[in-house]
């Protein structure tokens, strides 16, 4: 028996059943999609928020770098200025003790026993560097008499030691700014030894140096050894 066919009403009943059907499958569908379109909104907001904070944070931590840097820079040209203001402080304290001691040799010649035993000394110790038959001296022309007996006492006291004989030669061209002293010459002219009082000195200055150095500033904590 085939079957019947169905009223407008039964036909009504059944499309209005497959239009609620679409329309519950839509929103299903809807919701599906808005659901994950609201997830890749979150992720991709999250990664988004999450860039821009390490960006923020690369350029904060950029910035506290240079802070530092500039920080440290300025500190260290405050340690540099104020290291060498104690250093320029400290070469004027040593020039000074320097400049008392050269006005000090100034008037060593004026003590004539103690200068004339200087000269002596300071001619037969270079006699005994040079051992040449002939030397020059080199003396102030306010020296001559002095200088001249200096190098004769000298001259013994070398042949005594040395066993040798040498003559000497006097020649006045030591500047008469000079402290004093003698300046000796080989004969040949090659060999000078200047054992003025200005020289001996410098010499001194350049040996005693640190340790005037360590007695007025104490050690220098920057060296762990010294000469």
């Amino acid at each position: 028996m085939p079957p019947r066919p169905m009223n407008d009403e039964e036909v009504l009943s059944e499309m209005n059943k497959m239009v609620t059907f679409i329309k519950q499958e839509a929103l299903e569908k809807a919701r599906e999609i808005r659901v994950k379109a609201d997830e890749e909104f979150a992720i991709e907001k999250a990664k988004l928020v999450k860039q821009e904070q390490q960006a923020i944070d690369a350029q904060f931590e950029k910035k506290r770098k240079g802070a530092e840097v500039a920080q440290k820079i300025a500190q260290s040209n405050l340690t540099n200025k104020s290291r060498l203001k104690l250093l320029q402080r400290r070469e004027e304290q040593l020039q000074e003790l320097f400049s008392i001691a050269r006005t000090s040799i100034l008037t060593f010649a004026e003590d004539e026993g103690r200068y004339s035993q200087f000269l002596e000394g300071a001619v037969v110790q270079g006699f005994l560097q040079l051992m040449e038959t002939r030397v020059t001296l080199h003396a102030r022309e306010q020296d001559v008499d002095i200088m001249q007996k200096a190098g004769e006492a000298a001259a013994d006291s070398y042949a005594h030691i040395s066993g040798r004989e040498v003559s000497f030669k006097l020649e006045t061209t030591l500047s008469k700014d000079c402290a004093g002293g003698v300046k000796l010459v080989s004969s040949s002219r090659r060999i000078t030894i200047d054992n003025t009082l200005d020289e001996r000195l410098r010499l001194l200055e350049d040996k005693m140096l640190p340790k005037i150095r360590r007695d007025l500033f104490g050690p220098n904590e920057n060296r762990r050894f010294y000469t």
